[in-house]
Formats: C-alpha cells, sequence, structure tokens
C-alpha cells in the first residue's frame, strides 16, 4: 500500500486494477494498456452495478407519490449531493445534461439573451471547442465579439500577455479550460478568474480534463460556472454543471412551462439520464473509497494527493524516454510545469493514426487526430493528422508505461 501524508494510506495499483473488468481484455495475445484516459476512462465494477441496481429496482420519472419514483427522487439528490462535494458546492448548484458540450451550448444560449453587440466573450486558443464554439455561436445569434487569447506553441501554455490585453470593460465572461484535453498543461485557473473580476465579468470552467486529476474548490476557484463529465472519471456518459445557485436561479434558461423554474431543475430539459446520475455518484464514491478520512472530501483529497504522485512519476518516465527517441516529437509543457498525467508526441514520417493503429496491435491503446481541440493542433503547424496522445489513470502501470516505450521505439526503428 502506499502511504501519503498524516500515514494515509489509498489502495495500491494493483489493488485498484481488480475493480476494473476492462483490464482483463487481451488483443493478439497481448494484455490491453489503456491510454486513452483523456477521452474516456474504463468503468469500475461497482459503478456498473450502481445503475443496474437503480435501473432493476428504482427506475421510474420524478415527483410522483408512489415508491419507485420516491426512490428515483432521493437517488437524484444523493448524486446531486456526491457531485457537490466533490467540487465543495451545494447540492442546488448541481445540474445533469447529456454532456459538457450540451450543457455549455445551453447555457451559453441562455445567457447570450442578456447579450449584444456591444458585448465580448474571450476565449483561448488552448480549450476544447466545446468551449470554443457555443461562445462563438452567439456572434451569431447575438452579434457580440469574440476576444481570443493565443496559445504559446513552444510551450503549450497560455501567453498572459495575450490574455490581459483581450480583457476590456466590454468583457461579459470569461470561458477557460482548467486544463488542456490535448497537451495536458494545467492553466492558472484563479489568475484567469481575477482578470475577469477586475471589470465585472462571470467566469466559465470547462473542467473535463482537469476533473479526473486534481480536485476542485469551486469556492476557492470563485468561478460562477463549471462543466465536467463523469464518464473523464471512472464514470458514465453524463454531463454535470456547477453554477452558482442565485445565478442559475436568475438566468433564463429555455423551458417547458410547467417545468420547475427554480435551481438546479431549471437547467435540465426533459427527463433526464437519471441512472447516469446514479453512475456519476458511484464513480465519485469509487474514487473516495480507496482511501481514508473522516468524510467524503478529506478521501478524495487524499486519494487525488496520492494518485497525482504516482502518475507523474509514470509521466516523467515517458517523457524522459520519448525525448531521447531520434525523429520523435513531444508537445506541451516540460516537466516539472503544471501538467496532466497526459504526453501528445508525433513521429517523423508516420501518421499519427498509424502509429495509433501499430500500438494498438501490441495492445497499447492511445487516441489520436486533434482531440476536438482543432484551434491547438493548428497553433503547433500539424495537419489533420494531429496528434498521439497517451494518458495514464488510476489504474496505469509502469510495465505498461514500459511497453508503450518499446512499442514507440520499434516504430522508429
Amino acid at each position: 500500500m502506499a502511504s501519503i501524508s498524516h500515514q494515509i494510506k489509498i489502495a495500491s495499483t494493483q489493488e485498484i486494477r481488480t475493480y476494473f473488468p476492462a483490464l482483463r481484455r487481451v488483443h493478439n495475445e497481448y494484455s490491453v494498456a489503456y491510454f486513452d484516459g483523456p477521452g474516456g476512462t474504463q468503468v469500475p465494477r461497482g459503478v456498473v452495478e450502481a445503475m443496474a441496481d437503480y435501473l432493476y429496482h428504482h427506475n421510474a420519472n420524478t415527483h410522483w407519490a408512489y415508491p419507485t419514483s420516491q426512490e428515483t427522487d432521493a437517488a437524484i439528490e444523493d448524486a446531486r449531493q456526491t457531485c457537490a462535494e466533490f467540487l465543495n458546492a451545494s447540492a442546488q448548484e448541481i445540474a445533469f445534461g447529456a454532456n459538457m458540450t450540451t450543457l455549455t451550448f445551453h447555457l451559453a444560449r441562455a445567457l447570450g439573451r442578456q447579450y449584444g453587440p456591444d458585448d465580448e466573450i474571450v476565449v483561448t486558443e488552448l480549450d476544447h471547442h466545446a468551449n470554443i464554439a457555443p461562445w462563438q455561436r452567439l456572434a451569431i445569434e447575438r452579434g457580440i465579439t469574440i476576444r481570443v487569447v493565443k496559445l504559446e506553441p513552444e510551450t503549450g501554455q497560455l501567453d498572459w500577455e495575450s490574455f490581459e490585453q483581450s480583457i476590456t470593460k466590454r468583457t461579459k465572461l470569461v470561458a477557460l479550460g482548467a486544463a488542456s484535453n490535448a497537451l495536458g498543461t494545467i492553466n492558472d485557473v484563479p489568475r484567469a478568474i481575477k482578470l475577469a473580476r477586475s471589470v465585472g465579468a462571470l467566469a466559465f470552467v470547462d473542467a473535463v480534463h482537469y476533473a479526473p486529476h486534481a480536485l476542485i474548490d469551486v469556492r476557492d476557484w470563485d468561478c460562477d460556472f463549471l462543466s465536467m463529465s463523469a464518464y473523464k472519471f471512472y464514470g458514465p456518459h453524463v454531463g454535470v454543471l456547477f453554477g452558482k445557485r442565485e445565478l442559475v436561479d436568475s438566468v433564463d434558461f429555455p423551458k417547458l412551462i410547467p417545468a420547475p423554474d427554480y435551481a438546479p431543475e431549471n437547467v435540465e430539459t426533459g427527463t433526464q439520464n437519471q441512472e447516469g446520475m446514479v453512475g456519476a455518484a458511484a464513480a465519485i464514491d469509487f474514487m473516495a473509497s480507496l482511501g481514508g478520512g473522516d468524510t467524503r472530501r478529506a478521501r478524495l483529497s487524499k486519494v487525488f494527493e496520492e494518485l497525482h504522485a504516482r502518475s507523474t512519476k509514470l509521466l516523467n518516465s515517458l517523457h524522459q524516454q520519448l525525448r531521447s527517441m531520434p525523429g520523435v516529437h513531444l508537445y506541451g509543457p516540460e516537466p516539472g510545469e503544471p501538467h496532466t498525467p497526459t504526453l501528445s508526441f508525433t513521429v517523423d514520417g508516420v501518421t499519427s493514426t498509424s502509429v495509433a493503429r501499430q500500438l494498438a496491435e501490441k495492445g497499447l491503446f492511445l487516441s489520436h487526430g486533434d482531440f476536438y481541440a482543432a484551434t491547438v493542433t493548428e497553433r503547433l503547424g500539424l495537419g489533420e493528422e494531429g496528434l498521439v496522445r497517451a494518458g495514464c489513470a488510476c489504474y496505469t502501470t509502469q510495465e505498461e508505461i514500459d511497453r508503450l516505450i518499446e512499442g514507440v521505439s520499434e516504430i522508429v526503428s
């Protein structure tokens, strides 16, 4: 067992792996190593069992007087409370939706009703387009101006001088990714929010890539809205939106007349993915169960601390070995800079699709392309093939890292 501060221990990587049936998969006689976590992690048995239990024994629509409906209401409230503890929010500030992209379009359109041609929104070149396109749409629908913060291709980090110049008296909202899904860059969210506050603007944070790797505190950040996706942290395909209660109550979300007009249900259009909500809560409880502590959030804090240390060690090992290979080009921040356990690279003379396909033949599953962060690959001077991306999850081992290094070395040779 790995020890962390205050002698609290969390489960070893080998113990964690026993919870994931997907890790038993064999491809071409190789045990499959899943490096595709940035695009979606594998799911532990307990999460699927929680969703199955809901569907088998409690499945109903909400707010009616019979037992299964009341049980569904209780399950949804528990899911809100669990996600709230995950973010240090309140249950009334947690809404669910199909995914982060859909929720962001929904929020953007609702906020956009207040905006016009004299207003501006700030986005960045480093972001996934789910945190760009919804706001750009308002330029078409409402005539607002979009200002774009530049990316520094050499470092994979934001140009903060460009950020400061993008903030004006007309800025109404700053939309920022907490971490880059393409390069792993962790952004200085408090600094960005401070810039937004300097002109009285709102702050929206895309935490989809950040949430699996660092414990979020929306109170400490003081963001107004934040989105994440449960399938990036060992849960099902469902999106989660945090919004400050007073703001969500005041936003004019499109809704049916009989539907609730109070937070958070005013955000949720139609019948929701209730089993997905249950699964999202189960995923958070799974992570909390890996460690000790008096409260769920205390357990999460210790687990994230230890998993970060483990994944950083793995990432540094991968970075060091790939950097030494001729013809392999790495992108993003150097070790020591704020970074998720995500590493993107290319190989001279071999397309990213071919690299991923050759690695897959050896049971190494990596994603490739632009990962819907098309502006990043464009600024890096890469074509449609984009990057090859490797991500570490709670179940990644050093042996799998060694296999990946060997696999890339064979392609280079």
